[in-house]
């Protein structure tokens, strides 16, 4: 849980009016499709037929402004140079970047790169992506078959299937280890075990990959009896954190966290900004200690100034507007106030649940009561859009709090569920 005491770095709530001045500021540092001679470049601002700059709906909305514009993000802009076309919205990025990594996950100044992306699934397949290319480059490029058979991603049963995607993707070995099925804790001595059968069979170094709160659950890993475990396999590894869920959430709600980059253990976060933090969907973040995106360097992308590193190229600059404008609205100690009210609403319901004797999974700090199957009927399920563990076999159904869930809806659950 934060500190309500500590200093900010960067993060300081900002009016509505200053807000938009930095954006509109921002735009007229980058080019200007409209006016500008801007013939080199493969892009211009969105259709004027159906997005036209006089729309009324443009009127006070300087993220649709930026949206128009349709500045571009390619590369990460954390790194010396990169393109100058639209250097007024990606100082703005680079603000966001440094407000999350350093406010939020603890990092120290200047030692975090990372760029806005699509979401947590891209964030979660650049780390990957990286971890690969760095432990290739550790070894002789003649030794296995395309120098990644000796690299294994490891994580607990309840990671995102993107991590699935990534090892399908970069071709890497993944092992999923089992957890318990109240407290989600991933098997310890499967793990002890896992890493000793993948040592014997070759397998050198390992992308252990640490959930801040799942999707189905709200569970989070314990990091500080993983890492015990790795040191004690003798095995090369790194970590990263899928935050893509309790990024925005977990740091406000859970005391003496020790997943954020204080931890030394840890090299990289992804993050959704299209979850708790309420962006248009296809926003997200990755972020990752410096020296570490030279492992995915394009050299092709030559026309590009400074170079791509990453998995989607080229990007809108608007989603990083969105988040710059929704962290600055609200600052540190409101966003943790409307977390905490999320938190709370949370823990009441899951009260509530358990004075109907009902059967159900809570992670405190967390917005995510998951409810046994069997008090759920289709008709329940249906009704009050809950989703399952599984679409074909569910065991478990999950309640989300977000802002719009309010108790007046909870309690209407509480009755039908009463009544089943």
């Amino acid at each position: 849980m934060r500190d309500l005491k500590k200093n900010y770095t960067y993060w300081n709530p900002l009016t509505r009016s200053e807000i938009d001045q930095n954006i509109e500021q921002a735009l007229k540092e980058n080019i200007n499709y409209y006016d500008e001679l801007v013939m080199g470049i493969p892009g211009s601002h969105l259709d004027e037929n159906e997005f036209g700059k006089e729309a009324k709906v443009l009127s006070g909305s300087t993220y649709l402004q930026v949206l128009i514009n349709n500045p571009n993000h390619i590369g990460v802009h954390t790194l010396g140079k990169f393109e100058p076309y639209f250097k007024g919205t990606h100082k703005l990025e680079r603000d966001v970047i440094n407000v999350i990594s350093e406010d939020i996950l603890d990092g120290k100044a200047e030692d975090i790169d990372g760029y806005v992306s699509s979401g947590g699934t891209e964030g979660n397949l650049q780390a990957i992506w990286i971890y690969r290319n760095y432990f290739k480059s550790k070894k002789p490029q003649t030794e296995g078959i395309n120098g990644y058979d000796d690299t294994c991603i490891v994580c607990s049963a309840d990671t995102h299937y993107s991590i699935d995607k990534a090892a399908d993707v970069f071709n890497v070995k993944l092992k999923k280890i089992s957890v318990d099925e109240k407290s989600r804790e991933i098997n310890y001595e499967e793990l002890r075990s896992t890493l000793a059968e993948l040592k014997s069979n070759g397998t050198n170094n390992i992308i252990h990959v640490i959930n801040m709160m799942t999707t189905m659950f709200g569970s989070y890993d314990q990091i500080n009896t993983i890492v015990p475990i790795l040191k004690e396999s003798k095995l090369n590894y790194k970590i990263h954190v899928d935050g893509a869920y309790g990024g925005f959430l977990y740091p406000f709600s859970i005391e003496n966290s020790d997943i954020s980059f204080a931890n030394q253990e840890i090299t990289s976060f992804s993050l959704d900004a299209h979850k708790m933090l309420q962006a248009p969907y296809g926003t997200g973040l990755f972020l990752i200690r410096k020296g570490y995106f030279e492992n995915t360097k394009t050299d092709s992308a030559s026309y590009v100034v400074g170079k791509d590193y990453t998995l989607i190229g080229s990007r809108s600059g608007a989603n990083a507007i969105s988040i710059y404008k929704i962290l600055f609205n609200y600052g540190p100690y409101d966003w943790q106030e409307r977390m905490l009210n999320l938190v709370s609403r949370t823990e009441w319901f899951f009260d509530e649940i358990k004075k109907l004797n009902i059967e159900a999974l809570y992670f405190k700090g967390s917005n995510i009561v998951a409810i046994n199957q069997k008090h759920i009927s289709e008709e329940i399920a249906t009704k009050y859009g809950l989703v399952s563990d599984d679409s074909t076999k569910p065991k478990w159904y999950k309640v989300v709090v977000m802002v719009h869930v309010k108790r007046a809806k909870l309690l209407m659950l509480l009755k039908a569920l009463a009544k089943f």
